[in-house]
């Protein structure tokens, strides 16, 4: 109803008088349906600990900037040391190399010219795929 024409939208009518702005988007309640995944979501979240969350986010971060600057010299981080999980990694060959890592089911992000975003996600990554994900790179980069 947030989205009905404020002139008319408690007369109760049968007809939708939509606001023509993008304020005629606007909903009153979310979604039932959409809501329950989010709710599942919340409660991973809430018994794992936001802080405990943000410790390992750091950790699994800190272990690939490493492993990136001890075995991968030609790549770059551009990302400033204050930061969440994302890197921005300057990679020659930058968009070969991210098409050879994605069709190997690695999930990051391009960006024109020469930059791929990676974040290792504390609740489902392992020091592990950090570490299987460098040698990847390096395969994919110097062969």
């Amino acid at each position: 109803w947030w989205g009905h024409n404020k002139s008319t939208r408690f007369e109760m009518g049968s007809n939708f008088d939509g606001i023509q702005t993008a304020e005629g988007w606007q909903i009153s309640n979310a979604p039932i349906m959409g809501m329950a995944p989010l709710l599942a979501s919340m409660e991973i979240f809430e018994e794992a600990g936001m802080p405990s969350i943000w410790e390992k986010g750091n950790k699994l971060t800190g272990f690939l900037a490493f492993l990136i600057q001890e075995n991968l010299p030609e790549v770059s981080i551009i990302t400033p040391k204050d930061r969440g999980c994302q890197l921005s990694l300057v990679v020659p060959g930058g968009k070969a190399v991210f098409d050879s890592i994605t069709e190997k089911d690695v999930i990051c992000d391009w960006r024109t010219p020469d930059v791929i975003r990676v974040a290792p996600h504390p609740l489902y990554n392992t020091y592990s795929e950090v570490y299987q994900f460098v040698e990847l790179l390096n395969h994919s980069i110097n062969g």
